[in-house]
């Protein structure tokens, strides 16, 4: 058993923040089903890599679901919703507030055909305030939500963060929602709708960067590599490259310096505590440059793990997919797609002892499963799904 098993979801999300939390609800047994425009699909499909005809985007995102195809522009299509709705026990979506009202499928709509119905809308602003009308993609949220203000070179322009976290981020956290809904709804027998902004969830994982905004009055600004408040914590140059080190704290400090060969350092009164060293974290890094570029990133990287001083190389991608750690995670996995074929992804990131999460199928092809779900989850014959057919419900 897996901790979701037998939960329904109708999943009516696309691109990336939805269909993650989607993907994680089904990594953990969710029965979900994933319902997209007939001929079009999910607009991901059409996003690169490609593997043949198929979208290695798409394909990352959207294991573990099974595909039917709904038209929700047509009433017969919208009332078949809402008989599935009375079946699951979960709808995520995100569109843009205000359509799944002018459908007639928003929460109080829904919670009307089933009480229990936890509904979970992800939204560039959400369903409140000014922008809630406003469109968003992931680069939007970032620019807004000022992480791209603190990030890039010390002293160059705000930059994107090279993962989209914009919405993952805001995809884990419609999964914490849901998580927390299905509790609720354990001791009261009562669904919610769960409302989460990509805008809200930016400023959530901004820490330190507001705290010294509203306690100093400091704008923060892009540092490169190093940390605003912990020094040493950044890249230093090595022979052949760049290597990252963390000493955290005094003690740290202290072993880096007697590693380093110059235990004085740690007694400076530039250097005697960490609020002193990053006051004057440039001259500390010249020096530790000058110390470090004397021998290669490995010979580095064996003395740091031996002395204890957190370190690690700057992989690229290649590097990231091979290492043993990364390896014995089970960090990346393989499903055979039907068209695609062997298709490699990241793994599941959370480990549970008793009912550990699973990659057992690859992303559906699209419309794959409609006659299999409409069978499944509402008994219709093959007649009556072929009506749906000719009335272009599905």
């Amino acid at each position: 058993m897996k901790p979701l098993q037998d939960l329904i979801v109708l999943d009516l999300t696309r691109v990336l923040a939805g269909p993650y939390a989607g993907m994680m609800l089904a990594d953990f047994g969710a029965n979900v089903i994933k319902i997209e425009p007939p001929g079009i699909g999910d607009d991901s499909r059409a996003f690169g890599p490609f593997i043949g005809q198929e979208s290695a985007y798409f394909m990352s995102l959207n294991r573990n679901k099974r595909s039917m195809t709904l038209n929700l522009k047509n009433p017969g299509a919208r009332a078949l919703f809402r008989q599935m709705v009375e079946k699951a026990d979960i709808v995520v979506e995100n569109y843009r507030p205000g359509t799944m009202e002018k459908f007639g499928l928003d929460y109080n709509m829904l919670k009307a055909v089933n009480p229990r119905i936890i509904y979970a809308a992800c939204s560039g602003f959400g369903q409140t305030g000014p922008y809630r009308d406003k469109p968003a993609y992931d680069v939007i949220v970032q620019a807004m939500g000022g992480i791209m203000s603190i990030t890039g070179p010390a002293g160059g322009p705000p930059t994107r963060v090279g993962a989209s976290i914009g919405d993952i981020i805001a995809g884990l956290f419609t999964v914490i929602g849901i998580e927390m809904a299905l509790y609720h709804r354990e001791k009261s027998g009562h669904g919610q709708m769960i409302d989460v902004g990509m805008l809200d969830c930016q400023l959530a994982v901004l820490e330190n960067a507001i705290a010294r905004y509203m306690v100093a009055g400091i704008i923060p600004t892009p540092l490169g590599n190093r940390h605003p408040s912990i020094t040493p914590f950044e890249a230093f140059t090595a022979k052949d490259g760049s290597v990252i080190v963390g000493a955290g704290n005094d003690k740290l400090f202290e072993k880096l310096c007697t590693l380093l060969g110059k235990p004085e350092l740690a007694k400076d009164p530039l250097f005697a505590t960490n609020a002193l060293r990053t006051q004057n974290a440039q001259q500390l890094k010249g020096i530790l440059d000058g110390i470090f570029v004397h021998k290669n990133i490995a010979d580095w990287l064996d003395a740091l793990e031996a002395a204890g001083i957190p370190c690690g190389p700057i992989n690229t991608i290649d590097k990231v997919i091979g290492d043993p750690q990364v390896i014995a995670r089970d960090m990346i996995m393989s499903t055979k797609h039907p068209t695609a074929g062997i298709v490699k992804m990241p793994g599941i990131p959370i480990k549970l002892s008793d009912t550990p999460g699973a990659v057992e199928k690859p992303a559906p092809l699209l419309g794959q499963h409609t006659e299999e779900i409409l069978q499944e989850l509402l008994g219709l014959s093959i007649q009556e799904i072929n009506k749906l057919k000719e009335n272009k419900v599905i």
